[in-house]
């Protein structure tokens, strides 16, 4: 055997190694080490270079997720409370439903769960869906992932393609799993009411199958090609309307809808949630910047109502970018906005 042959037949010994060596199903692993076996062969008939880098794609992925991983969920309901409270201003009977929820989960644990209500978050961009799903994968002690649904337009997306395409990749679902390192993870499936036109149909059929407990326990990624248990990932869904979104996958889902802030409400988010946390991605202190109470309204409303808080947020970190910008050009280390200099820090449309 020469020089080369050595090497080529190393490689094949090492994703032999690492595939015996991964906790995967016992089929999975058999039908991986017949591609093993096959590769074997081309090196002596040539064709070995494309069908390696296909076949070491696909035991890096197949042996990197997480079939039998899991974390503990911490269901505990003082500390869920409090992490929301920290994370979110308000929103009562949302998160009363999120403990609810919690509660429910703990009780059922140890059984089989054969109709897990599936949280759909509804509200004006701004609102605070995206924070609250991250939240509850906080208090709960679970990995987090987020799937962007808005322009999607392929169920390949979800779905992945066959492994015998060249440039193959697994669907979403399956990246989110493997970047969570778990198999219950919470899902964000974020605005899956903007999708396409065109591919709209053909998502819903796919949600329909990720959401129901009856069928997800065996969903199937055209790359893997093996069936893979979602029944332990807690999804979470969000959009801005039901409208668009079909019958059968509203069956499967519980409608909260988000409520809009109130200028009063939003002063406070403002003054207790977004102002320290500016503060402290600008690298200032607590007490750089003291606003006066009759400076609030015009932050919350620069331009007029805005349902959500996406506004507030830029406005603030605008004001604590200008502060930080003086700071450095060494105009001072303790700034006071008052109406008569608020032209100064307050951006101008």
């Amino acid at each position: 055997m020469d020089s080369q042959s050595a090497d080529l037949t190393s490689e094949i010994a090492v994703l032999e190694k690492k595939l015996q060596s991964a906790m995967i199903p016992p089929e999975l692993k058999e039908s991986a080490t017949l591609m093993l076996s096959r590769l074997s062969r081309m090196l002596r008939f040539g064709e070995y270079s494309a069908e390696y880098e296909k076949t070491a794609h696909y035991i890096n992925w197949i042996t990197s997720l997480p079939w039998g991983k899991r974390s503990d969920d911490i269901l505990d309901l003082k500390y869920a409370r409090q992490i929301l409270d920290k994370n979110h201003y308000g929103l009562g009977e949302i998160k009363e439903r999120i403990l609810e929820y919690l509660s429910v989960l703990k009780l059922q644990r140890g059984k089989k769960i054969t109709r897990a209500p599936i949280l759909c978050f509804v509200g004006l961009v701004g609102t605070g869906k995206t924070t609250i799903a991250s939240s509850i994968a906080e208090s709960m002690g679970r990995k987090f992932a987020r799937i962007a649904f808005g322009g999607m337009g392929d169920p390949l997306d979800l779905r992945g393609q066959s492994k015998l395409r060249p440039d193959a990749e697994p669907g979403l679902i399956i990246k989110a799993l493997k970047r969570c390192g778990t198999k219950n993870p919470v899902i964000l499936l974020d605005e899956i009411d903007r999708v396409t036109d065109e591919g709209r149909s053909s998502l819903m059929g796919v949600l329909v199958e990720l959401l129901d407990p009856e069928q997800n326990a065996a969903f199937q990624d055209h790359y893997i090609d093996y069936p893979f248990d979602l029944s332990e990932v807690l999804f979470i869904a969000t959009c801005n309307n039901i409208g668009n979104i079909s019958v059968a996958v509203m069956d499967r889902l519980e409608p909260m809808q988000m409520p809009s802030y109130t200028d009063e409400e939003k002063i406070t988010i403002g003054k207790d949630y977004i102002l320290p946390k500016a503060l402290d991605e600008a690298g200032l202190n607590k007490d750089t910047i003291s606003i006066s109470a009759e400076v609030w309204p015009r932050i919350v409303r620069p331009l007029g109502y805005d349902s959500g808080i996406r506004t507030l947020e830029r406005t603030i970190d605008g004001i604590c970018r200008k502060v930080a910008k003086m700071i450095v050009e060494g105009k001072g280390q303790n700034f006071q906005i008052t109406p008569e200099n608020m032209k100064e820090y307050l951006p101008t449309w």
